[in-house]
C-alpha cells in the first residue's frame, strides 16, 4: 500500500471550526494510573466538609481546625501561612493540624500562636513550640468533641483533600452559627485558602498511534454563580523539551488567561490572554466546550495522544508542571502518513493570517506559533533586513520596528512594504521562504502625550504643574503640505476645555509650539508642550480628554482623542476642597436639623399631661418652675430640675459588649 497524502492548510483554517467528533473514535479517556504525565494543582476556598461558629468568641482563645487527607503519599511538604485578622494578634489562637505521616511548615507573623498536630514541623516553621498532640481519633466527631473540651470553643473547622498549601486567615464572626455543625462541600471564604492536588487526570491515544506529539487538555468548568473571570497559570516544563506538546486551555469566552510560562509547547486558549513579558492582550481561539469534541480539536491538529486531560473547577491560580513525555511504541500495519507542504504554503499561511499591524511610524508584527504549525519547523524570523529579528517564546513571534528602519519601503500610496523571511530547519537542512507583504497605514491623525523633550515612550499619564509635550502627526501622500493642524483643546470633567493650540499657533498661559521633524514620505508631524495648572483648592479630575483637529484646506478634518490620567504630585488625588455650595448645603442641612429638633421638643412639652392648653406661650414661661413631669426625663433637663428618682440602669447585654452586631 503507498503512503498517502495529508494536505495541511485546512488544518490552519480550521483553527476556528468545530472539529470532527468522528476522529475520537478508539480514543476512550481512563484514569491515568501510571507515573502521571503532569503534576497539576488549584487555588479554591471550597473544602470537602467544614463549618464555622462563633462559640470561641468567650474562651481565652479563637480555635481552627484543619484535618488534611490524601489520596496519595504526598510529593512535597504541607506549607501553612497563618495571618492575623484585624486585631493584630492581639488575641491568642489556636491552630489543630491533624495530618498523619506527613511534614508541614507553619509561618505565622503572630508569635503567641498555639500549635496543636501530629504533623512533623520542618525546621523554616516559625513556630516551634507545639502545645500537647491531638488524640488518635477515627473520625470527624471525635476531632471536634476533642477541640471542644479542650479549648471550650471551635471558630472554625475544614477538611482538606490533598492540600499543597494552606491560607488561614485569622478572625472571628459573632454571627457564625452558635455551633459547628460541617456541611459538605463548604464554602470557607473568608477565613480559608488553600491550593490542592489533581489526581483526577485522564488520557488516552489513537490505537495506530505512532506520532510523539502529545496534547495536555485543562478544562475549567465553572459554577454559573462563580465571579471569576481571571485566572493565573504557572506552567513549567524539562529543559530541552522537544517542543512537539500542545496544551489547551478551555474556559467561558470571558475569561482571561495570565501566562508565566518559558515552556517550549504550542498553546490553545480560549477567551483571551496575557503574558508579563508583553503589555497587550491576545485573542483566543474559539474552543469546543465538551470532552469529546476537545479531544477531536486535538487530533485534528496532528495530536494523536491524550497525554492528559484535567477537568477542574473554575480557579484564580493553576499550576502545572508537565514532565518529561514518553513515548509508547504500538505496532502498526497500516500505511505510513506522509506529510506534504505546498510549495507555496508558508506564503499561503500569513497572507491567511496577516500578522502585521502599521501606524504612521511603526510596523509591528504579531504571530501566535500554533498558527504556523503547518508550515514545520519555523526557528526563526527576520525582516527583509535579516538584523531585524522577531522576539520568540514559546508561544509568539513578535517583532517591533519603526518604518524607517529594517527595509522598509513607503513607496506605495498608503502602504508600507517589507519581506517576512522565515527560518526552516529540517534534517539539520536550514533554508528561508521569503514571503512579500504590504502593511496599510491609517489614513487618520495620530495623537502621543510624551513626558520629556526627547519625545520617546509614550505615556498616558498628564501630571499637574508639570510640562508635557504632544505630538499630532498623519500621513497624506497625496500633499502632506497641505495638512494644518486645526486646533487642539483640554478638556476634563467639572472644568472648562482649555485651548491650546489653534491655526498652528499656541493660545493661553503655559503653551509654546515646538519645531518638529521634516516631513518625510508624505508624514506631517507638529510637536508643542503645555503646562496643565489648577488652582489651590481646585477640583482635580481623575481623567482628561486631550483632542486635536487636523486638516486640508477644503476642509477635510481628522479628529483624534486621547484619554490621559491627571496626576497631582503635590496632593491626594481624591482631595477635594470645599467649595461654596459644599458650605451653604452644610449651613442649611443644620438649620433644617436644628428646627426638627425644636419641633419634637415643642411637640412633646405641648403633649405632656397638665399643660394648660388655653394659656398663651408667656402665661406657660411664667408658670412656677416646681412642676414635675416624671414620665418626660427630658423636660426636667430642659428645666434645670431634677425628677423624683433615678432612672433605672440599662440592662446590659449578656455578652458584655453594648449594642448586638447586626447579622444579615
Amino acid at each position: 500500500m503507498g503512503p498517502r497524502s495529508v494536505p495541511l492548510l485546512p488544518l490552519l483554517l480550521a483553527l476556528l471550526g468545530r472539529p470532527d467528533p468522528g476522529r475520537t473514535q478508539g480514543c476512550d479517556l481512563q484514569p491515568v494510573t501510571a507515573e502521571p504525565p503532569i503534576t497539576l494543582s488549584y487555588a479554591t476556598s471550597t473544602v470537602p466538609r467544614g463549618c464555622v461558629s462563633n462559640s470561641s468568641m468567650d474562651t481565652r482563645h479563637e480555635v481552627h481546625v484543619l484535618s488534611v487527607k490524601w489520596s496519595k503519599v504526598s510529593p512535597v511538604t504541607l506549607m501553612v501561612t497563618v495571618t492575623p485578622g484585624a486585631d493584630a494578634c492581639s488575641r491568642p489562637a489556636v491552630l489543630i493540624l491533624l495530618c498523619t505521616h506527613c511534614s508541614a511548615t507553619i509561618t505565622s507573623p503572630c508569635s503567641n500562636l498555639i500549635i496543636s498536630t501530629d504533623a512533623q514541623l520542618s525546621p523554616e516553621s516559625t513556630i516551634r513550640a507545639p502545645s500537647p498532640e491531638p488524640p488518635i481519633v477515627s473520625s470527624e466527631g471525635q476531632l471536634l468533641a476533642w477541640a471542644l473540651a479542650n479549648y471550650g470553643g471551635i471558630t472554625s473547622y475544614s477538611e482538606l483533600q490533598d492540600p499543597r498549601r494552606v491560607q488561614l486567615h485569622l478572625g472571628e464572626d459573632a454571627c457564625s452559627p452558635p455551633e459547628c455543625v460541617p456541611q459538605e462541600h463548604f464554602n470557607a471564604i473568608p477565613h480559608l485558602e488553600t491550593e490542592v492536588f489533581f489526581h483526577g487526570v485522564k488520557g488516552c491515544s489513537l490505537s495506530d498511534a505512532q506520532s510523539t506529539r502529545a496534547a495536555h487538555i485543562v478544562h475549567l468548568q465553572s459554577e454559573p454563580s462563580s465571579s471569576i473571570t481571571e485566572v493565573n497559570l504557572s506552567l513549567s516544563c524539562p529543559q530541552n523539551s522537544a517542543g512537539n506538546q500542545i496544551l489547551m486551555l478551555q474556559s467561558k469566552a470571558n475569561f482571561t488567561w495570565s501566562l508565566f510560562s518559558e515552556c517550549n509547547i504550542q498553546l490553545l486558549v480560549s477567551g483571551s490572554y496575557k503574558m508579563p513579558v508583553f503589555s497587550v492582550v491576545f485573542p483566543g481561539v474559539l474552543l469546543p466546550d465538551t470532552e469529546q469534541d476537545l479531544i477531536a480539536k486535538a487530533f485534528e491538529k496532528n495530536y494523536s495522544v491524550i497525554a492528559s486531560y484535567s477537568a477542574i473547577p473554575a480557579s484564580t491560580h493553576i499550576s502545572l508542571e508537565i514532565h518529561e513525555h514518553k513515548t509508547v511504541e504500538t505496532p502498526v500495519t497500516t500505511a505510513p502518513v506522509v506529510i506534504t507542504q505546498p510549495p507555496d504554503l508558508p506564503r499561503q499561511v500569513l497572507l491567511t493570517l496577516k500578522p502585521w499591524k502599521c501606524t504612521d511610524e511603526t510596523m509591528e508584527i504579531v504571530i501566535i506559533r500554533s498558527y504556523l504549525e503547518p508550515i514545520k519547523d519555523v526557528v526563526n524570523i527576520t525582516l527583509r533586513d535579516i538584523s531585524c529579528q522577531a522576539e520568540k517564546n514559546a508561544t509568539h513571534f513578535m517583532l517591533k520596528s519603526p518604518l524607517s528602519h529594517c527595509g522598509t519601503s513607503l513607496e506605495g500610496r498608503g502602504y508600507a512594504n517589507n519581506e517576512l523571511i522565515l527560518s526552516l530547519a529540517k534534517d539539520a537542512v536550514l533554508r528561508s521562504v521569503r514571503v512579500g507583504f504590504q502593511c496599510e497605514i491609517p489614513r487618520e491623525l495620530f495623537l502621543r502625550l510624551f513626558p520629556t523633550a526627547d519625545f520617546k515612550a509614550p505615556q498616558t499619564e498628564l501630571e499637574i504643574n508639570k510640562e508635557a509635550f504632544v505630538q499630532a502627526s498623519m500621513r497624506w501622500m497625496d500633499h502632506p503640505a497641505d495638512l494644518q493642524l486645526k486646533e487642539c483643546w483640554l478638556e476634563a470633567s467639572g472644568r472648562e476645555p482649555v485651548l491650546l493650540v489653534q491655526g498652528g499657533e499656541a493660545r493661553g498661559a503655559g503653551v509654546a509650539v515646538l519645531e518638529g521633524p521634516p516631513s518625510s514620505h508624505g508624514r506631517k508631524v507638529w510637536r508643542f508642550r503645555f503646562t496643565y495648572t489648577i488652582p489651590e483648592g481646585g477640583h482635580v479630575p481623575f481623567s482628561a480628554i486631550l483632542k486635536c483637529k487636523a486638516g486640508l484646506q477644503n476642509d477635510t478634518i481628522f479628529e483624534k482623542v486621547l484619554e490621559v490620567t491627571v496626576k497631582d504630585a503635590w496632593r491626594p488625588l481624591n482631595y477635594r476642597g470645599l467649595g461654596l455650595a459644599a458650605v451653604l448645603g452644610i449651613t442649611f442641612g443644620a438649620f433644617l436639623i436644628g428646627a426638627l429638633l425644636t419641633a419634637v421638643l415643642w411637640y412633646i412639652y405641648s403633649h405632656t399631661p397638665g399643660f394648660q392648653h388655653g394659656a398663651s406661650l408667656g402665661e406657660q414661661q411664667h408658670q412656677p418652675q416646681h412642676r414635675q413631669h416624671p414620665e418626660h426625663p427630658l423636660l426636667h433637663q430642659q428645666h434645670g430640675l431634677t425628677p423624683p428618682g433615678p432612672p433605672e440602669p440599662a440592662q446590659p447585654l449578656a455578652n458584655g459588649l453594648g449594642d448586638p452586631p447586626q447579622c444579615h
